[in-house]
């Protein structure tokens, strides 16, 4: 029987290390997506699935993944289309300025094409040029130069319309929306991209006016387009975006006072109520204008973020709810994970604020990063309890590397299931890079000395060893690609060790943050992340920082045995306070108490 169970034990050994040895399957980038079975290779792997469920090797389902249609991913980096992008820019500028109302002679508005002309491939040139990260998708592209036309487009339709109707000549450049162009990109793609619309449209739109009026209808736009940037650069309420809307109207009227087309000082003068009427009607109309911009651009922006794939901080602030449905079942069934989740949040977003990453991005990112241990809760010692037994304590090193590993896809699963925004799936799937799993990997190779020592003694086959392999033992995920995903793999790890610490100090709680970040970068799991030296060495402060307040010392209160006399209770401290008579009564023997006076 014991030969039996020997041959059975060691039979499992084997298919587990058969198992374990299997090529590990190259994650795609987040960029593809998977292909359709639709192919001999995949009609194969189906069959071979279905075999594996049937042996009771495998579920049978396959795990969802997160990637992006290659015919998609070809138009987003086709040169081609960036060219025919810019080239219909350019010539849509060109057209709208001849459609413009003749302020000349042909040649004066041929004059004005060609400088139209140079404007549109200046600006083009430049948007190329700078390689903004915004704006390095061909979506992206569409989004600045398509915003910008319709922008130039609105501005000559206005123009048009107020010249045919006769209306107030104020309200020719009042009636303008400045901040349509500006405020939407500045919001979407940020001040950067914001800065460059507010530049090329005001540019391009003052050759629709006369002449005369040129300088003037530039300065008020590009005054309230930068204004209108700058009011919207961080903005976490849709509240923010209408007090901006405000402001740039406000800044619109002192400009346009400054040169004439507004005069508050003939207000009260003779004609006081025709200027004051001009007046009026045209504060009106730059606020109304200005209003309206900011709620269009308010009430649009959900449909431009799922048109572009783009996440606002507005919409950073939405997903960092504790009440979503995930985070509510981690509470639950994974309260460790949840706490640890927690702090990494606070770690992350303390440090991306001090170098100007996204710190809401970080937040809600590290909120979701180990979601995938939803799955087996309890084979993460966060969500063990003291006393409990340790299911790894019944596995191989090689199995327990598995299901510790799984965490990664089960993450991705998940959040595709729950269709989380595509940010975060990337967190969760950069957040460990390809780093090794110390602890069970240590302890395979332990465990393969001991049965080298027992093979020497005769006691073991050699042949029924198990290969300790590297490559088994290392996560699948592709390297911290951004500042975001860089601070959040190194708070998780920070995190995790610093519950090992006896007595934290901030000398002990520096040190361990530079053995580990020192160790992550000598592995190469920085190697794709944007940060830079100095950027390491703020977030490596923020750590200590932070963590030093989270493991602060608490003073030690005395036990009831140690303290002085007890303190009196309430109940004591409300008695009515004794007579004199009756102290002096109190200490006198029962036989003086007792006789008369």
């Amino acid at each position: 029987m014991a030969g039996i169970s020997h041959a059975g034990i060691a039979g499992c050994q084997d298919l587990e290390t058969r198992l374990a040895s299997r090529p590990q399957q190259v994650r795609q980038p987040p960029v593809q997506r998977e292909q359709p079975i639709n192919n001999v290779v995949g009609f194969l792997d189906a069959i071979k699935r279905w075999q594996l469920a049937r042996q009771g090797f495998s579920s049978g389902r396959k795990r969802r993944v997160y990637s992006e249609n290659p015919a998609i991913q070809a138009l987003e980096e086709s040169f081609t289309v960036k060219f025919a992008l810019y080239a219909t820019f350019a010539m849509a500028s060109v057209v709208l300025i001849l459609k413009a109302d003749d302020y000349g002679s042909a040649e004066e508005s041929l004059r004005r094409a060609v400088f139209g002309l140079v404007l549109a491939l200046a600006a083009v040139v430049m948007l190329h040029a700078t390689r903004q990260a915004p704006c390095r998708r061909n979506s992206r592209i569409t989004l600045v130069l398509g915003g910008n036309l319709a922008h130039l487009l609105i501005v000559s339709l206005i123009l048009r319309l107020t010249q045919s109707t006769d209306s107030p000549e104020v309200l020719r450049y009042l009636l303008v929306p400045f901040a349509l162009a500006p405020m939407l990109h500045g919001v979407l793609l940020g001040r950067v991209v914001g800065t460059f619309s507010a530049i090329c449209v005001s540019l391009i739109s003052s050759l629709l006016v006369p002449p005369q009026d040129m300088l003037g209808f530039l300065t008020i736009s590009l005054v309230s387009g930068l204004s209108a940037v700058l009011l919207t650069g961080t903005v976490r309420k849709r509240g923010q975006l209408l007090r901006a809307g405000i402001l740039t109207g406000v800044v619109s009227l002192i400009i346009a006072n400054l040169w004439g087309r507004l005069d508050l000082v003939s207000c009260f003068g003779s004609g006081t109520m025709d200027h004051l009427k001009v007046f009026c009607l045209g504060s009106a109309a730059a606020l109304g204008t200005a209003v309206f911009v900011a709620l269009f651009i308010s009430g649009l922006l959900p449909v431009f973020e799922e048109l572009f794939q783009l996440t606002t901080d507005i919409s950073w602030l939405e997903l960092s709810d504790l009440n979503h449905t995930l985070l509510r079942q981690m509470q639950l069934e994974a309260p460790g994970t949840f706490h640890h989740s927690l702090v990494v949040a606070s770690l992350a977003e303390a440090a991306a604020e001090k170098i100007g990453a996204n710190a809401l991005m970080c937040r809600v990112c590290a909120y979701f990063h180990d979601v995938g241990k939803l799955k087996k809760p309890a084979y993460f010692i966060e969500n063990q309890q003291d006393g409990a037994e340790n299911p790894h304590d019944a596995l191989t090193p090689t199995m327990s590397a598995l299901i510790i590993i799984a965490h990664l896809k089960d993450g991705v699963d998940i959040a595709v299931k729950h269709k989380l925004n595509p940010r975060i799936i990337n967190v969760i799937q950069e957040h460990h890079g390809d780093s090794l799993v110390h602890y069970f990997y240590r302890r395979a190779q332990e465990q393969k000395k001991t049965n080298l020592d027992k093979v020497d003694r005769g006691l073991e086959n050699p042949e029924d060893l198990p290969h300790v392999d590297e490559k088994n033992f290392r996560y699948p995920g592709q390297l911290p690609s951004t500042r975001e995903s860089g601070i959040i793999a190194l708070a998780d790890m920070i995190e995790s060790a610093s519950r090992s610490l006896r007595k934290p100090t901030l000398a002990k709680i520096r040190t361990m943050i530079e053995e580990l970040v020192r160790s992550k970068m000598t592995d190469g799991q920085l190697d794709d992340c944007p940060l830079t030296l100095r950027e390491l060495t703020v977030v490596k402060d923020s750590f200590a920082a932070t963590l030093r307040s989270m493991l602060h010392a608490r003073i030690d209160y005395p036990r009831e045995d140690d303290r002085g006399p007890p303190t009196p209770k309430r109940s004591e401290l409300q008695r009515p306070r004794p007579s004199e008579g009756e102290i002096n009564s109190k200490h006198l023997p029962p036989q003086a108490a007792a006789s008369p006076a």
